[in-house]
């Protein structure tokens, strides 16, 4: 077991990682996708990172996830901007029928290094394989949570 000794600000020597700054994000509207459209589950939000040096650690837990009506599977993913960053859940959901099916909660953490001081937006979107059926999230208006924080480099 390694030891490691904390100078007088908490921090190992020589370590980085001071969080700078701290922004959350919840949502419980129900958002249902009937079509196989990528569809935003309203957890959504903004932080300007203080140096291009910063990371950004992003925690999201998306709630009440199911399908019905049709033979689908679900993907669930964190966007920076426009662009997918993490694809956290892939082909969820996928019974080979109709039947209905709860996977309950999904989460991602993800640490981004996008060397920036603009705002930066992070949201989750999910989408499910076919036109037929629905796909849900946030049922019976369930929590879903998102944490930003900037960590210096």
């Amino acid at each position: 077991m390694a030891l490691i000794k904390l100078g007088a600000n908490g921090l190992a020597a020589g370590v980085g990682g001071k969080v700078l700054q701290v922004v959350t994000s919840t949502t419980s509207t129900t958002v249902t996708v009937t079509g196989n459209a990528d569809t935003d589950t309203g957890l959504t939000a903004n932080i300007t990172p203080s140096a291009t040096s910063s990371k950004i650690a992003i925690f999201a837990n998306v709630s009440s996830v199911l399908k019905f009506g049709a033979d689908n599977n679900i993907d669930i993913n964190l966007l920076r901007g426009g662009s997918i960053i993490s694809s956290f859940c892939q082909d969820i959901a996928d019974t080979g029928n109709s039947d209905y099916f709860s996977i309950g909660n999904q989460g991602v953490s993800f640490l981004d290094t996008p060397s920036s001081t603009s705002e930066l937006t992070y949201k989750v979107n999910f989408s499910k394989s076919n036109t037929s059926g629905s796909a849900r999230v946030q049922q019976s208006s369930a929590m879903s949570t998102m944490i930003i924080m900037e960590i210096s480099g």
